[in-house]
């Protein structure tokens, strides 16, 4: 005979309601960020890249602030501006230099689209020569004057971009005297005020690092397939080093683009498949020991990141924000583990985002580098 199964009490019934309206407000909540930040991803890629520059540049201010010119220190507020000025130069330059191999590129692209279809067909011709013709045809359908001014267009915003970065940055200078003010009257307990300063000291040490370690193995990439694509007297070899140094800053995908453009640019130009088949060898070579071997050598365990969660941030900021998006995921992904270690509750969550499931620790946070960027010691005053 079956028994029916108890009834829940309605103490039970109200808590399982409770968790049911829980999940469901969470669920509108995520959907509602997720909305406004795709809304405003050009504001908030711009804030989120100001708050990285800045964050980069503490350790700049600090170092400067340290020099004497005789028996004076160069004050801080003095230190600020030089650093803001680096910073504004070093972006204006860095902006108007990629809009320059950009135009190049684009005027070149158009100058090819005349003999590129052919050449990228070429390549499937073991597929027989129907193959090869639908594939030819399908490449000539390709309407490549439209996306070389959408191109163009976007390129455009960069400038923009650029300038709202350099004002975000000039705010956060300004209000770097009175943030740690600001935070002990905001939480209004100063050990758990000192405790943020810690995890916050600690997210900026681990994003600098990685960006540091990123931007010399990206520049030294970008240099040795710019010195490759002189090697076979490539016509883009300054845009194809420039542009690898700038994918390079994307986890994964980046490396792989980089080499599968300078491998079409090579087949496009010489029409050689042994030749492209050799620059495309030396150049996934180079992308393979820099970003393989010395890239997680020089990290060490500096990031602790799981390369499977690194592809899922990818992933995600990707379509989210787009490209600034996939340049932005490492960071963000950081932030992100530092935070969920020293909570409580969303500590499994670093567990899962950490490489070998060893977020960091309290004691580690009670420990911090003795040392910056420059090599100096900061725990003078």
């Amino acid at each position: 005979m079956l028994h029916d199964p108890p009834k829940a009490s309605r103490k039970e019934q109200r808590i399982s309601a409770q968790r049911l309206q829980t999940g469901a407000l969470l669920i509108i909540a995520f959907a509602v960020v997720l909305f406004l930040m795709v809304q405003a991803r050009f504001v908030l890629i711009s804030l989120a890249t100001a708050i990285i520059l800045f964050s980069l540049t503490s350790d700049v201010i600090s170092f400067i602030a340290r020099q004497r010119i005789g028996p004076f220190r160069i004050p801080n507020a003095i230190a600020s501006i030089a650093a803001m000025v680096l910073i504004a130069i070093a972006l204006l330059i860095l902006t108007s230099v990629l809009l320059a191999q950009v135009n190049t590129v684009l005027v070149t692209t158009l100058s090819y689209t005349e003999r590129a279809p052919s050449a990228i067909a070429s390549l499937f011709a073991w597929l027989g020569e129907d193959g090869e013709l639908a594939v030819l045809n399908a490449l000539r359908s390709i309407d490549v004057s439209n996306y070389v001014r959408t191109a163009a267009s976007q390129a455009s915003g960069v400038t923009q971009a650029t300038v709202l970065v350099i004002l975000f940055v000039g705010f956060l200078f300004a209000e770097r005297v009175w943030f740690q003010t600001k935070l002990v009257n905001f939480v209004r307990d100063e050990a758990q005020a000192e405790r943020i300063g810690k995890i916050i000291q600690s997210i900026i040490h681990r994003v600098n690092y990685y960006l540091l370690v990123k931007t010399l193995i990206s520049a030294i990439t970008g240099a040795m397939i710019y010195v490759l694509a002189q090697a076979f007297q490539l016509e883009l070899a300054i845009s194809i080093g420039i542009i690898t140094f700038v994918l390079n800053f994307i986890p994964n995908i980046g490396s792989i683009v980089a080499t599968a453009l300078i491998a079409l640019v090579a087949h496009v130009q010489l029409e050689d498949p042994t030749t492209t088949l050799a620059i495309f060898f030396i150049a996934g070579l180079i992308q393979f020991v820099n970003g393989s071997i010395i890239d997680p050598m020089l990290m060490g365990r500096a990031l602790r990141l799981s390369s499977f969660g690194i592809i899922l941030s990818l992933a995600f900021w990707g379509a989210v924000w787009g490209i600034p998006g996939m340049f932005l995921s490492v960071p963000i992904m950081v932030m992100l583990l530092v935070v969920c270690s020293h909570v409580p509750s969303l500590r499994p969550m670093a567990i899962l985002l950490s490489r070998e499931g060893l977020p960091e620790s309290e004691k580690m946070l009670d420990q911090p580098p003795e040392l910056d960027l420059f090599g100096q010691d900061l725990r003078r005053g």
